[in-house]
């Protein structure tokens, strides 16, 4: 005590320091019982990459074998372009040249000659029309544009003796075999084939009856302006 004898005051710095530090506690115990994960973890993860930058977390790499970056899709090629390079090499095809190129408002079309691919009646190719096709088939082969066959005839029934029922088994026939054909070329898209029989020889134009027999019993290849597998 001081020589004044009046008690000291100091313990009293000492209790507002424990006060302050009691408050100090409440309040962090308060804090903690409505705390936000997502406001913690990110605290966390900073003070964690502070103190240890060597620790980081492990990113697993993307799996999937396709995704935006690397998806190609293939262009059609312009079909007003395309009949031009068409014609061209058709009339280099002595076994092609009589093919006729037609270009529509939504499709190409080459109408190829039955009596010139295939034997009276049948759907089985000789070498040289399987080399014409070959010789077609290089050239598409190098389009994007979905491809479709589609086989017609006239409307005289085949005879039995050619392995054929009706005009409808023919003509897919004969369309799966031009099908068969460009695939074998290089033509790597799928190809539908459809066979019509004589459903169409209607509309075909007003031509003298052997010329219109002739274009009844053709093979279309039809070019669409979209690109294959679309």
């Amino acid at each position: 005590m001081p020589k004044t004898g009046r008690p000291s005051a100091a313990w009293m710095i000492t209790f507002a320091d424990l006060v302050s530090l009691m408050l100090t506690f409440f309040v962090l115990l308060y804090s903690m019982s409505s705390v936000k994960m997502d406001k913690w973890e990110a605290m966390s993860d900073t003070l964690t990459q502070s103190l240890n930058p060597g620790k980081l977390k492990a990113v697993a790499a993307a799996t999937a074998k396709f995704n935006i970056g690397t998806i190609f899709r293939r262009q059609a090629t312009n079909l007003d372009y395309l009949s031009g390079v068409l014609e061209g090499g058709v009339a280099n095809e002595p076994l092609l040249s009589s093919s006729r190129i037609m270009q529509l408002d939504d499709r190409l079309v080459i109408a190829l000659p039955s009596d010139l691919l295939f034997p009276p009646g049948q759907a089985v190719m000789p070498d040289e029309a399987r080399s014409a096709l070959f010789t077609l088939g290089s050239l598409l082969r190098n389009v994007g544009n979905q491809i479709g066959v589609n086989g017609h005839s006239d409307p005289t029934p085949p005879a039995p003796e050619k392995g054929f029922e009706s005009n409808w088994e023919l003509s897919l026939a004969r369309a799966s075999a031009v099908a068969n054909a460009l695939r074998s070329s290089g033509y790597t898209d799928d190809i539908i084939a459809y066979g019509y029989a004589d459903s169409r020889y209607s509309q075909l134009p007003d031509l003298s009856p052997e010329e219109r027999t002739k274009l009844g019993r053709r093979v279309d290849i039809v070019i669409f302006p979209t690109a294959g597998g679309e």
